[in-house]
């Protein structure tokens, strides 16, 4: 295959998300039209609404740093072929544990305290994650399945601390807000421009180019590349499967797990605060994170600029419903109507064969698809799985 085939199937694949959106639009704009609204109009608000200004960059930042995290960590779980549909719960996991340990710690250096919120996040998301990984990898247990439920036993676990162990103890329990007091000023994220612009959004960056290092540089991410285009091939060369699939989930869970920190400690009121549910906490950034993803052809560079465009749509809507007056209930179906175009956009990729794995390898991937470092699928000093 030609350099120039295979950066036409990377454009082509790129550009069908970009038009599945537009799709959504169009659709959306006929809605519009039917209630009374010019869409031309309507658009133009959304896009100054979520570009138009240096606040509202900020903004449509802030919206799109949960939806980059959890969408890198979807595409980790995706290359080792499982699927991971927690998001919602391992942020909470990772708010949990960030916030745990700071309560626990209020008076430490800001330079300690930053980074604990950072691995506290990271490791409370890589055990959630961790959980439906062995579920599946050891028990055969659908990760789809126990990543739904693990949402909500996370929800509840969120629910009875904010009401009880860690709710504000200044607070009047009768009728309290579920929510912590407010938490030690050296664990707030480094406010980066303005008043409102922390470092999460870079924070993000960093862990997609980590993602992309790991998955394409290193030989924990080639065994998980692996794993996911033929396990039975890989396990045949001696590569650990299930213990990849576990890993694969882990680290998925690890990064949900540090959106839901910087949730935490780069808000205004820097509290952990919920309304009882658990998109009270992470605005659905964790299902959402999944259509970043895909609207990213779930790569993890691609993840950061489909994070900021899919960001913008969310920020921007509210734009949009002020402008040309039209119910809430749109709104919902307009985003509705975008993922629901996005997650058809990956169907219609397989059906035109530019899928990912059919434009492999990567740009200086030739040599890794063979071996990695000194170790070849085939090779027996590579670890096998007992």
């Amino acid at each position: 295959m030609t350099s120039r085939s295979v950066a036409s199937g990377r454009l082509q694949r790129a550009l069908i998300p970009v038009f599945a959106v537009l799709a959504a639009l169009a659709l959306g704009a006929i809605m519009l039209l039917a209630l009374g609204a010019n869409p031309l109009t309507g658009y133009w608000a959304m896009l100054r609404g979520a570009f138009g200004s240096s606040n509202a960059l900020i903004e449509t930042a802030l919206k799109a740093t949960p939806l980059m995290l959890v969408g890198v960590g979807i595409t980790i779980a995706f290359r080792a072929n499982v699927i991971n549909i927690g998001g919602e719960g391992q942020m909470i996991l990772g708010g949990i544990f960030s916030t745990g340990v700071i309560l626990a710690l209020p008076d430490m250096s800001g330079f300690v305290l930053v980074p604990l919120v950072i691995v506290a996040g990271l490791t409370g998301g890589a055990l959630w994650g961790a959980i439906p990984g062995a579920l599946k990898a050891y028990f055969g247990v659908s990760e789809i399945l126990s990543t739904i439920m693990l949402n909500l036993v996370a929800a509840q676990l969120m629910n009875f601390l904010l009401r009880g162990p860690m709710i504000d103890p200044n607070a009047n329990q009768l009728g309290a807000i579920p929510q912590t007091e407010r938490l030690s000023e050296g664990s707030d994220l480094p406010i980066l421009i303005g008043s409102r612009l922390h470092a999460g959004p870079l924070i993000a960056v960093l862990a997609a180019i980590a993602a992309y290092v790991l998955l394409w540089r290193t030989t924990a991410g080639y065994r998980l590349r692996a794993v996911g285009l033929n396990p039975h091939a890989a396990r045949y060369g001696g590569l650990p499967v299930k213990r990849s699939v576990v890993l694969a989930l882990t680290f998925s869970g690890a990064l949900a797990g540090l959106a839901g920190a910087v949730l935490v400690f780069g808000s205004e009121s820097h509290r952990f605060v919920t309304d009882g549910s658990a998109a009270g906490f992470t605005g659905s950034a964790g299902f959402n994170g999944i259509v970043t993803a895909l609207f990213g052809a779930l790569h993890p560079l691609w993840t950061i600029p489909s994070s900021f465009l899919f960001g913008g749509l969310l920020v921007g809507a509210n734009s949009l419903q002020r402008a040309v007056q039209v119910p809430q209930a749109l709104i919902v179906a307009l985003n509705g109507l975008v993922v629901v175009f996005v997650v058809s956009s990956d169907w219609l990729r397989e059906r035109l064969g530019l899928t990912d794995e059919g434009h492999q390898p990567e740009s200086n991937d030739t040599a890794d698809e063979a071996t990695v470092g000194d170790a070849t699928v085939g090779d027996p000093t590579v670890d096998v799985e007992p």
